[in-house]
């Protein structure tokens, strides 16, 4: 009996034992911890990601270019959307009932339980006209954002735009942290640079009770997190400068691109057609998009870093260098203007030396210069001589930046096309090509294409006798300057003495008497312009002009490339307009007795007149 008496002690012992653990249990789930509070609380809790405000965009005299305005849009929780009457919410919202399908379809593909948009960009207005009745639709909320707004009619290439992020946008891994509905840059400098500028979202949680109604926030913000505000870019581009250039194109096709030869900082970017960047933001934004897409001129196409070209004559600077460095050509050399080899397209006097050959553009010379440099006799076979030859003059023309992207701080640069062994190769047959194949690449004709911003940097790299920085738009991000990147400088495979023998010719085709680029010259205001005239063959209608040069010849400030599709010569067309830009960036202003030119370039029938 004892034994037993023992047990049931033993036994009550346990039971009291495991009945205090269940208590001390229950005591701290209920009183001590709160997580399955906070959990069921969460019922009543309200996730909201503080998008931060989006960094500022200003010009190179710190004049506001693009800044932030809010916009609000219509937001649904498919989970919490309760006995949902989808005519009375459209007659409400104005919305078309298959938007709403549409919308909380691809809203319950993305999340059940967070928010996807369903209207975006509401005004005001419209926001306090469906605000009160949000209480009865439970599921569906407001929320504030910041969209752009543009203080510049300039510059939309360049800038890029903003945009809401799509689907496909969704499913990179560096846009893993953002939700539908979020803005994101979409081109351009906004794209580019978008980590800089969006900044750090935050998050706060709000309590809000059955009926939606905000009740403050939870525990005090003790869970929350403050969003820190997107830095702002400070660019290189002259506003005033870039408001200019896209007043000369006006409606015509082309570019010009300017930059500063002793940095790389890009001053001007002008691409035309053009469009104005408020066209890409607010509601109806995707009705313009298409607009501008199915426009036969293609405004959107951003001609300065995606349409190449052949260079015409300008490129015939690049051959000289080249032929200097491989020591076929000498300063001094002359060749003879036969118009066998290649025809000339006027009279002029003998081409003695380099000067008077780039003053003239004498065609025949140039022939001769690049066929001193490719055929070297390396090979007895003519075929593997030129082969050689053509290997080792491409290697040392894409040192100028050519046939490779420079590396702008924008995402879509062409690398443009300077012709290897291995594309004629393929083009013609191993060993079916020699020089007489290529020749029309010593003119900057035939197959090769380089587009504006990479002839722009080829005469901001003769400017520098030999380097260049990659062309940037962004001067300081912040207050850190540049990116490391666009501080490095970069040389070509040309001695930098050789490139002072092209400064004289250069300067001749400009001021010199009967010079192709007289109506570039700055002569009447001490300015020294050594340039470049270029008149492009064009199968498909009236040749292009272009123009180079930079000023002041022997201390660049200014180098600048300005292409005008079907304008005809390039004395005629592209270097008056190049003068009013350098003009207009040097000296601050264009003199009255000069505003005659913006006329001509503007409106004038540029295909009948030669200078």
């Amino acid at each position: 009996m004892q034994y037993l008496e023992g047990r049931r002690y033993v036994v009550l012992a346990i039971f009291t034992l495991v009945g205090l653990l269940f208590a001390s249990r229950l005591f701290y789930l209920q009183v001590l911890d709160d997580s399955y509070k906070t959990a069921a609380d969460r019922n009543t809790l309200q996730r909201q990601v503080q998008v931060p405000y989006r960094g500022l965009i200003y010009d190179r005299h710190d004049s506001l270019l693009v800044t932030n305005t809010p916009v609000y849009d219509l937001m649904v929780v498919p989970r919490e959307v309760k006995h949902l009457d989808s005519a009375k919410f459209c007659q409400l919202m104005q919305l078309p009932l298959e938007d709403l399908r549409l919308g909380l379809r691809a809203a319950k593909i993305y999340s059940r339980v967070r928010p996807s948009p369903i209207i975006q960009n509401l005004s005001t207005p419209e926001l306090a006209a469906i605000n009160d009745n949000l209480i009865n639709f439970p599921g569906f909320r407001v929320q504030a954002r910041m969209a752009r707004a543009y203080r510049t009619q300039n510059l939309a290439h360049a800038l890029g735009y903003v945009g809401s992020i799509t689907p496909k946008l969704l499913e990179a891994p560096k846009y893993a942290h953002y939700a539908p509905g979020e803005n994101v840059g979409i081109s351009g400098l906004e794209s580019y640079y978008e980590p800089t500028l969006m900044g750090r979202r935050g998050v706060q949680y709000r309590l809000v009770n059955v009926r939606g109604i905000d009740k403050g926030p939870f525990r005090g913000g003790e869970f929350d997190t403050l969003s820190q505000a997107g830095q702002d870019l400070h660019l290189s581009i002259d506003a005033g400068l870039q408001a200019y250039g896209e007043k000369l194109l006006g409606g015509r096709r082309g570019s010009i691109v300017a930059i500063d030869p002793k940095t790389g900082e890009i001053l001007c970017f002008v691409s035309a057609p053009r469009f104005e960047p408020q066209m890409l933001t607010g509601k109806g934004m995707g009705n313009r998009y298409m607009d501008l897409l199915r426009n036969p001129d293609r405004p959107l196409f951003d001609r300065p870093l995606m349409a190449t070209y052949p260079p015409g004559s300008v490129f015939k600077l690049v051959n000289e260098l080249v032929a200097l460095q491989l020591g076929v050509v000498t300063p001094s050399t002359g060749f003879p203007c036969d118009q066998h080899l290649i025809h000339c397209t006027h009279r002029h006097e003998y081409p003695s030396n380099v000067g008077i050959a780039i003053k003239q553009s004498c065609n025949p010379y140039f022939y001769q210069v690049m066929r001193a440099a490719v055929l070297r006799g390396q090979s007895p076979n003519k075929f593997e001589d030129a082969r050689l030859g053509l290997g080792q003059w491409q290697k040392m023309v894409k040192t100028f930046g050519l046939g490779e992207r420079l590396g702008v701080d924008m995402g879509h640069e062409k690398r443009g096309l300077i012709p290897s062994p291995e594309f004629y190769d393929k083009l013609r047959g191993y060993h079916h090509w020699n020089y007489k194949t290529v020749y029309s690449l010593s003119i900057g004709q035939g197959e090769i294409g380089i587009t504006g911003l990479q002839m722009a940097n080829v005469l901001a790299t003769i400017a520098n006798r030999g380097y260049y920085y990659a062309p940037h738009f962004v001067r300081s991000v912040g207050t850190t300057g540049p990116l490391p990147q666009f501080r490095e400088r970069h040389y070509t495979a040309v001695d930098t003495t050789l490139f002072k023998y092209l400064i004289p010719g250069m300067q001749a085709v400009v001021d010199g008497n009967g010079g192709t680029g007289s109506f570039a010259s700055l002569a009447q205001y001490g300015i020294s312009v050594a340039g470049k005239t270029g008149t492009v063959q064009n199968a498909h209608g009236p040749d292009h002009s272009t123009f180079a040069a930079f000023a002041p010849a022997n201390d660049p400030k200014i180098a600048i490339a300005v292409f005008i599709e079907n304008s005809g010569f390039g004395g005629t067309a592209a270097a008056p307009c190049a003068g009013l830009m350098m003009e207009k960036y040097l000296r601050g202003k264009v003199a009255p007795s000069r505003k005659r030119w913006e006329d001509w370039i503007m409106y004038g029938d540029l295909t009948k007149r030669r200078h």
